[in-house]
């Protein structure tokens, strides 16, 4: 899957299954995870003058998105958001 124009394909990586306390976290009281790896990305927006402006993520970049990103996915069983780059707070190291 190729993304279009200035949208990424990211891959939401798992929650964390217990809190910094050391307590489990039951499925029903997790929640979707903010933080994804970089699948694949679009040439880049369009500029007035017909050219693109590159994109700052690349293939493999682990993000932060906002909660309401994007649209939601499956992509062979696992979840996966289309979002614009806009949506994307920060790239984390």
């Amino acid at each position: 899957m190729k993304p279009l124009n200035d949208r990424v394909l990211v891959k939401r990586l798992e929650s964390e299954e217990k809190t910094a306390g050391g307590l489990f976290i039951p499925d029903a009281a997790k929640e979707m995870p903010s933080k994804g790896e970089v699948v694949a990305c679009g040439p880049g927006k369009l500029t007035k003058d017909g050219g693109r402006a590159p994109l700052e993520v690349k293939v493999g970049d682990v993000v932060l998105f906002t909660k309401y990103a994007g649209t939601e996915i499956k992509v062979n069983g696992a979840d996966h958001i289309i979002m614009r780059e806009d949506d994307i707070l920060a790239i984390l190291d």
